[in-house]
């Protein structure tokens, strides 16, 4: 897959089908801007040959994209990408992505293992977001100390 953006890694122990997975590493690569609008996906043939799963399973999986919006099938000429799912600060190049690199070296110099980051990380957003409530919800004109006086009334 020489010259290609995108190498998919099949991981055959995870319980995920082969086809989600294609899927979600292609997502991926979209979010972070490593594929980008107009970018070529491997041939199927070229999927097939790195990762030797069947050649319907990365059909389902482009499909299954195609269907999304995310990329078109052009017959002979190969999958393109029509739409990014990249934001900024998520590239490559960013600053957040920088900071993040550094947290997850820290991480794993502690000793913890992927599991363990990302169990950190899904907690840490799961308490961003239940601690945020929506834009329309907010009062403005109640002191911090409104919010504790809610808690206890309900």
């Amino acid at each position: 897959m020489e010259g290609d953006v995108v190498e998919y890694r099949i991981d055959r122990q995870s319980g995920i089908p082969a086809y989600v997975q294609i899927v979600r590493q292609t997502e991926q690569a979209l979010r972070m801007g490593v594929l980008r609008v107009g970018d070529k996906l491997p041939t199927a043939r070229e999927v097939v040959a790195a990762t030797a799963i069947n050649p319907n399973t990365v059909f389902r999986a482009y499909r299954d994209l195609e269907q999304a919006g995310l990329v078109r099938s052009r017959r002979g000429l190969g999958t393109f990408v029509t739409r990014s799912l990249a934001r900024p600060g998520a590239e490559d190049d960013s600053p957040l992505r920088s900071e993040l690199t550094g947290w997850v070296a820290r991480a794993r110099s502690a000793g913890l293992e992927r599991d363990d980051v990302l169990a950190l990380v899904t907690a840490a957003l799961d308490e961003h977001e239940q601690g945020h409530e929506p834009e329309h919800e907010r009062h403005h004109e109640h002191d911090p100390g409104d919010r504790g006086q809610k808690q206890e009334d309900a």
